[in-house]
């Protein structure tokens, strides 16, 4: 019988949650408080030999930060000495669902609130055309008076509101 030993099968382990963990702490470009682990887009991490290959999945197939993305996360694996080739994958499409607790926690921290969940995963997606989502609070004062100020902030995933009891303006990021 061949095959790895068991010191080998738990270095492998071990490589892949390193290169797992480097992967997950590369910070997004677009929203530097969230890396890319709190935003969900690190889909997978496996071996090919002696490769590292990690699956990202963009936040939209437009995004126009998943070279850079892409590029950092290269070079935080290759941090470990570790050869690395990144793959991205569009498919499952990114929800906001997959932002983490502690990524929703750290947006609304640095004042922007955080998406209200996108979908019902075991049911059908609904259409909403023509439909505005539900306004989010505010992530100053939690105030549910707000109102929007632009379909479009920042970036194409945030629109920019203000909040009508303290006057405070944020972002959003939009529900996907």
């Amino acid at each position: 019988m061949t095959g790895p030993s068991p010191a080998g099968v738990a270095d492998r382990h071990g490589l892949l949650r390193a290169v797992r963990a480097a992967a997950e702490a590369v910070p997004d470009p677009e929203l530097p408080m969230l890396t890319v682990g709190d935003l969900g887009i690190v889909r997978d991490v496996e071996l090919d030999g002696d490769e590292a290959v990690v699956t990202l999945t963009p936040t939209y197939s437009g995004c126009p930060a998943t070279e850079v993305i892409r590029d950092d996360v290269t070079r935080a694996v290759r941090t470990l000495g570790v050869p690395v080739r990144v793959r991205t994958s569009l498919t499952p499409a990114w929800s906001t669902d997959w932002i983490t607790p502690a990524g929703r926690r750290k947006l609304a921290a640095a004042g922007i609130a955080p998406p209200a969940a996108a979908r019902d995963p075991a049911g059908p997606v609904l259409l909403t055309i023509g439909m505005r989502p539900a306004a989010p609070p505010c992530p100053h004062c939690g105030s549910a008076a707000t109102t929007e100020l632009a379909r479009f902030g920042s970036t194409p995933c945030q629109s920019l509101w203000r909040c009508t009891a303290c006057a405070e303006p944020f972002s959003h990021v939009k529900a996907l």
